[in-house]
């Protein structure tokens, strides 16, 4: 996983979840400020929750991810880059 972690002004705001039943993580943004993010955090995870996603685990964090979703497999993490 290639994330760039800063509390450096450059990076924008994301919500980060992550989910056991599908093994996966998912980034959401990005936002301006970290209250945004905040505010929009319950939407993803009831979103989410009515996808059938289980064991929803969602964080705010300053970052840049350059893959937006990431499932994971068993035996070895397969990468999706999405749009």
């Amino acid at each position: 996983m290639n994330l760039f972690q800063s509390n450096q002004p450059e990076f924008a705001w994301w919500v980060e979840l992550n989910t056991a039943v599908p093994r996966c993580t998912y980034y959401f943004g990005p936002f301006d400020s970290e209250k945004e993010a905040q505010l929009s955090r319950s939407g993803y995870v009831e979103d989410l929750y009515q996808e059938g996603a289980r064991d929803i685990i969602a964080l705010v964090k300053q970052c840049q991810p350059d893959i937006l979703t990431i499932f994971q497999d068993e035996a070895e993490p397969i990468l999706s880059k999405t749009f």
